[in-house]
């Protein structure tokens, strides 16, 4: 080889070099996605149900593995008037709570980041009674940015044994994820936005000899993702293993992270799943 073409190749070669350093510190550097999960206290069902804070503990813990995401716990029993500035420092949302459409419209300040969270193309995930409300005047609003939820006269739900079926297998979401059945109860007859550009209806449940969508993910028009599943009322299904991959790689897919073809890998200590009584403490069931 010629000089020419030598001092060529050892500048180029050092140029690859830096470029690769470069690339290499950007992606280390990169801050993780910073996660609330918010939880609550009992809301007078029986212990073993609702139990919103043991369940947010399990969720931060499957999100151990990812370096990608910082999850925090946040307990947002009412009047939760730090609401607003914890969710405008925040990527992503989980609700585990009581009524989640009213619980995201409580105050026009809550209201307002949670719009702003969305704007920002942030993540919202919303399990079991954290989808709708009572009253129907928080439809719309939930509706919103959830891409799911119910409310009013309309509003139906059910404890039964039933197969669930994966309706849209090609999505990230539901990856490593086959049909089950399953004693729980689901929300059915919901508002969707079905047909919206972007709305991935992912599981059916059997409810009264009709499929009703039980989980769904949408892309929203603003470029972020939500994300919903109207089951895990019972405490005791946070042991199994396609729940678990469910919420994780629904959490994972709303903040923009990568799930593998054949599912994230699940599971948790036994210890994380016992109920704690210090954590949540038992309450009288409403008559």
């Amino acid at each position: 080889m010629n000089g020419p073409f030598l001092a060529w190749f050892g500048y180029s070669y050092r140029w690859l070099g830096l470029a690769f350093l470069l690339t290499v510190t950007t992606a280390t550097a990169a801050e993780p996605k910073r996660l609330l999960i918010l939880g609550q206290g009992p809301d007078g069902h029986p212990p073993g149900t609702h139990e919103f804070m043991p369940g947010a503990r399990i969720v931060e813990r499957l999100l151990k593995p990812f370096p990608a995401v910082h999850a925090t716990i946040v307990r947002a029993d009412e009047p939760w008037t730090d609401g607003p500035a914890l969710l405008d420092h925040a990527d992503g949302v989980v609700l585990l709570v009581t009524q989640g459409a009213q619980f995201m419209q409580m105050t026009p300040e809550r209201y307002g980041a949670f719009k702003r969270l969305a704007a920002r193309q942030g993540g919202i995930v919303a399990l079991h009674w954290a989808v709708g409300a009572k009253d129907a005047q928080f439809i719309q609003g939930q509706l919103d940015l959830l891409g799911g939820t119910r409310g009013g006269t309309q509003r139906k739900y059910k404890v039964l044994e039933t197969d669930v079926t994966v309706v849209t297998k090609d999505h990230p979401v539901v990856a490593g994820i086959g049909n089950f059945r399953v004693h729980d109860e689901f929300y059915y007859r919901l508002d969707l936005k079905t047909g919206a550009p972007g709305f991935t209806p992912l599981l059916t449940a059997r409810v009264d000899d009709g499929d009703e969508v039980a989980s769904w993910a949408w892309q929203r028009p603003d470029g972020g993702r939500s994300f919903g599943y109207v089951g895990i009322h019972f405490h005791v299904h946070w042991g199994r293993a396609d729940y678990q991959r469910l919420v994780t790689q629904g959490v994972l897919w709303t903040l923009g992270q990568p799930i593998p073809k054949d599912g994230v890998p699940v599971g948790v200590e036994p210890a994380v799943l016992e109920l704690k009584q210090s954590e949540n403490p038992v309450k009288p069931a409403k008559k």
